[in-house]
């Protein structure tokens, strides 16, 4: 079953791939068929430069469970990282 689940976001930051080091523009979550990973469907997220090449990316195959955990690690982790940011805007 294809299920045309597939949310685009703009990203800032960087990924290694096969040819080292680039800077990401985008990042793809998507719910359907994996590539690799031995699953039925899977939660793939792909980090990729628009104006590279196809091979400038990351890509992860995961679990719905997988991914359950580490949106909720990411959502720990950002709310810890506010925490440190409002505090330096105060020190500052």
């Amino acid at each position: 079953m294809c299920t045309s689940i597939v949310e685009v976001v703009g990203a800032e930051g960087a990924g290694k791939g096969s040819d080292g080091w680039f800077d990401l523009t985008h990042a793809v979550v998507s719910y359907d068929h994996p590539h690799h990973a031995l699953l039925e469907e899977a939660i793939t997220l792909d980090f990729v430069n628009a104006s590279l090449p196809p091979d400038a990316r990351v890509a992860v195959e995961l679990t719905l469970e997988s991914a359950r955990a580490l949106s909720a690690a990411l959502a720990k982790a950002i709310a810890a990282a506010d925490v440190e940011e409002g505090a330096r805007v105060r020190q500052g």
